[in-house]
């Protein structure tokens, strides 16, 4: 098994909902005020910020103080995770399936096995996000990519009701990639350092 998390999503190529695809923006709306009720604003007098739902704080210091991962904290972030996917998946034109708030056959996240934490350094979490500095920077090169193949494939998708293999392919690596530099900067289930490559 694998030290990264490993993300399967089952592509739709071919009898696409062209409606669906043109108005994909607004049909995103409802699940997207859900999974962003996972989230919480952070205001100060100068600015906003948005925090995702993850819980990262007490993963952090049950890691640095206990040297474990709790188990309830780990299934919340890969349920959290796995919405987050679905989601994307159905925004990057990847399906014509609404995404669910439950499991379903068309994404799924596979972790690490952490064993009680066994295999994780306690320190570690204190510098991971610093460490994925350089990934954050070619994860949003990736960003810039996929969007432009997102374009092409929505128009190809209206024009021909068919998705073009290789966009989907760029798609799926992206949400791929984000989902390893996640599982090791913010959700800490590893310790080895993501592979730059899509």
């Amino acid at each position: 098994m694998s030290n990264q998390i490993e993300t399967t999503i089952t592509v739709q190529y071919e009898n696409r909902d062209r409606s669906a695809v043109a108005l994909r923006i607004f049909l995103v709306i409802p699940i997207a005020i859900f999974a962003a009720a996972f989230a919480t604003w952070s205001t100060s007098q100068d600015s906003s910020t948005w925090v995702p739902g993850l819980i990262l704080i007490p993963t952090v210091l049950a890691l640095l103080f206990r040297g474990i991962y709790p188990s309830y904290v780990l299934e919340f972030n890969k349920a959290l995770l796995s919405l987050s996917t679905r989601i994307n998946s159905y925004v990057f034109l990847l399906t014509d399936k609404y995404p669910t708030i439950e499991e379903n056959d068309s994404t799924s996240i596979t972790f690490p096995e952490i064993d009680g934490g066994a295999k994780l350094n306690r320190y570690l979490p204190l510098a991971k996000w610093l460490l994925a500095l350089p990934l954050y920077l070619v994860g949003a090169l990736y960003t810039v990519y996929a969007l432009v193949m997102l374009v092409i494939a929505w128009f190809t998708i209206l024009f021909t009701g068919s998705m073009p293999v290789s966009n989907a392919d760029v798609l799926v690596r992206t949400i791929q990639f984000w989902n390893r530099v996640y599982g090791y900067a913010l959700l800490l289930v590893t310790d080895e350092y993501p592979s730059f490559s899509l």
